[in-house]
């Protein structure tokens, strides 16, 4: 059996009242965007960070960096579907993934299941194996001070199916982790 991979991802961004908000693919109407060199969707970044670095592939920096004039206003679910391809590419596919959003407001329940049916469809999974919730920070801090929102996202990662051989020598241990 070969082996299974896990990825953490965390993004954070102010809010900014001359931009719109989208969360996990999905616009959020009468509540300030985020701030970010793309479309600020910190759901997706987190995300797209958690696959990355579950794939062993570095982090979304390294592959959309901000530097770089041709992601200014990407549209961030963009992104996630490109390091989709990637994981796919290393014969890998998405197990499950839950993400939690941290933030005052907006409420993310009502817009969940939207979020949840977008991701599944970028990142080819059942919507039975996504998780999208939100928490608030009770006033604490900056996110508590509803000066923006922060998003942890955890991914777990199986082989495709395509290529099992290559993630385990037999004994259980990864040959790319020695």
């Amino acid at each position: 059996m070969g082996s299974m991979r896990i990825g953490f991802g965390y993004d954070s961004h102010r809010f900014d009242e001359a931009r719109p908000l989208v969360l996990g693919g999905v616009r959020i109407p009468d509540h300030p965007g985020l701030l970010g060199h793309s479309d600020g969707d910190a759901i997706a970044h987190a995300v797209t960070d958690a696959l990355l670095g579950a794939a062993a592939l570095g982090d979304i920096g390294r592959h959309f960096p901000p530097s770089e004039p041709q992601w200014k206003d990407a549209d961030s679910m963009e992104l996630l579907a490109r390091a989709v391809q990637l994981i796919r590419e290393s014969d890998l596919r998405v197990c499950n993934l839950d993400v939690t959003i941290i933030t005052e407001q907006p409420k993310i329940a009502p817009r969940a299941c939207e979020m949840v049916a977008r991701l599944s469809e970028v990142l080819g999974t059942a919507p039975e194996g996504i998780s999208v919730k939100g928490k608030t920070n009770e006033g604490m801090g900056w996110i508590g001070a509803g000066e923006g929102l922060a998003v942890h996202a955890v991914v777990l990662l199986e082989p495709s199916g395509d290529d099992e051989d290559r993630w385990s020598d037999g004994d259980g241990i990864s040959s790319t982790a020695l």
